[in-house]
């Protein structure tokens, strides 16, 4: 009985630590994609002024949901070091993948002894998602890890992780438990909410299933009612922005989701093998706190789709977390069992394993060359983006650069600001306008003179934008108010505004 254990236990182990090799070599070269960017004009900011950082895109002095306590403790590491910012962010991204790892471990553990169930479920949460490929912060696929790893959500999910586990712990302890445990989980809560909002909102929503799974009494509510003030007490002082400010956002931020409600099949459907592990110990126990868990997530995205609150579809891990814990707690679970069934349970979920797998094995193109890859698995890589570094030279900390939204999201990472901020952000009153200003100066035949309107409203010193395949680079297309100084890749130009 120990060897049939112990074979399944040493497979999972396996797998699971080749993922966290793969991902850790990931670091090493932090691939650049999405909101990269902004993380690290954060740190930059925070750098410069840990006490009154602004706005971390654009030149305004404006409060920002980007500075969380994680970021703030990064920026401080940046600031006495004096490392740059993307070496400040490995740093991030090595502790927040060991907060993650431990704390799906923990959390397991809460729900299996199996040896093996932390670590097929670790395979479990990166590789059961579907077979059309995506990326978003929050959500745990491989790709999305590795893109992601040095992003707030990742370190915030690590914490998410544990503060299941403690709670879980608490509540079954019940009033035997000191007051310090139930003031410390009120403060992990506000911090998980700070650093990631959306990921703070998975993190309630599982807290909310482990304390109704348990059905505590009236002592223990008492407790939980403590702690909750407790954290309600963070989020008020928190002084970088106003948490609670952030429930009317919507606008722009609701389009910008409106892309998680797509393609649901693709990109889910292999999760379908833990919602049928979720049936099974839904029968067992009504009260399963992974059961609850699901339909809690499941309620919010589906009202969210319903009522056009798109921006709660960064719920999904509230449905996918509890699917995928079930189906690698549930095949080690009926190991033991009757050989048919254990048959039918380990080739289902090997079999979705092997196909989500595959679906994200372009993920080694971050790690290994993609000269060196076989066709079919270059085929699936995609190369990250490049980056503005080759400005730097020129373009200073602080300087104001006229860009479009992609410039936007990155040229901000090397300190200069730009004029419209390349993602929505709720507290700049003049985001409209700075982003309409942002289409006139680059709009065909625009004048002389509404440029430089622009061009002294908002301080702009540089300008990048794609040549125009003259001989001057594009400047002709912008106008005499430009020179050339240098030229980037993929047709990039960097303009001096001509004063």
């Amino acid at each position: 009985m120990r060897g049939a254990l112990r074979r399944p236990s040493v497979v999972a182990q396996v797998g699971a630590v080749l993922v966290v090799v793969l991902l850790l070599l990931v670091v090493v070269r932090l691939p650049w994609a999405g909101d990269l960017g902004m993380h690290a004009a954060t740190v930059q900011r925070l750098r410069h002024d840990l006490v009154d950082p602004g706005n971390p895109l654009v030149d305004a002095d404006t409060p920002s949901p980007y500075y969380s306590p994680w970021m703030l403790v990064l920026g401080c590491v940046a600031r006495v070091t004096g490392f740059s910012v993307f070496v400040v962010l490995r740093i991030g991204a090595v502790a927040a993948l060991g907060l993650f790892v431990s704390g799906v471990w923990r959390y397991v553990r809460t729900l299996s002894v199996h040896p093996a169930a932390p670590a097929l479920s670790l395979l479990c949460l990166v590789f059961l998602w579907g077979t059309s490929l995506f990326t978003w912060s929050g959500f745990l696929g491989l790709n999305s890890l590795a893109l992601t790893v040095s992003y707030p959500s990742v370190f915030a999910l690590g914490l998410a992780f544990h503060f299941w586990a403690w709670l879980a712990g608490a509540v079954r302890a019940g009033s035997a438990r000191g007051w310090g445990v139930w003031v410390g989980l009120g403060v992990l809560w506000a911090v998980i909410l700070l650093c990631h909002q959306f990921s703070g909102v998975v993190a309630s929503l599982g807290a909310l299933a482990t304390v109704i799974a348990a059905r505590v009494g009236g002592a223990v509510w008492w407790r939980l009612g403590v702690g909750a003030l407790v954290g309600v007490g963070v989020l008020w002082v928190w002084p970088y922005y106003d948490f609670f400010a952030l429930v009317g956002a919507g606008g722009d931020l609701e389009a910008v989701h409106r892309g998680l409600y797509r393609d649901l099949v693709g990109r889910y459907w292999l999760v379908l093998a833990g919602v049928v592990a979720l049936g099974v110990r839904w029968w067992r126990d009504r009260w399963d706190p992974l059961v609850l868990f699901f339909v809690l997530g499941v309620v919010v995205v589906g009202v969210g789709g319903v009522s056009g609150h798109y921006s709660w579809g960064r719920a999904v891990p509230a449905v996918v977390i509890p699917a995928q814990i079930a189906a690698g707690v549930g095949v080690v679970e009926v190991w033991g069992r009757r050989p048919w069934w254990r048959g039918v349970g380990v080739g289902v979920l090997c079999g979705a394993l092997v196909v989500g797998g595959w679906t994200q094995v372009g993920t080694v193109g971050y790690v290994v060359p993609r000269g060196v890859l076989p066709g079919v698995v270059a085929a699936k890589y995609r190369v990250p983006w490049v980056g503005y570094h080759w400005v730097t030279p020129w373009v200073a900390y602080g300087d104001v650069v006229m860009a479009r939204t992609s410039a936007a999201r990155q040229i901000p990472a090397y300190g200069a600001y730009t004029v419209a901020p390349g993602y929505p952000d709720f507290f700049l009153p003049d985001e409209g306008r700075r982003g309409e200003a942002v289409r006139r100066y680059f709009a065909v035949g625009a004048s002389e003179g509404v440029r430089r309107g622009i061009v002294r409203a908002y301080g702009v010193r540089w300008v990048v934008d794609r040549g125009d395949g003259d001989g001057d680079g594009g400047a002709r297309g912008l106008g005499s108010g430009v020179r050339v100084v240098a030229r980037g890749p993929g047709g990039q130009v960097l303009y001096e505004v001509v004063r």
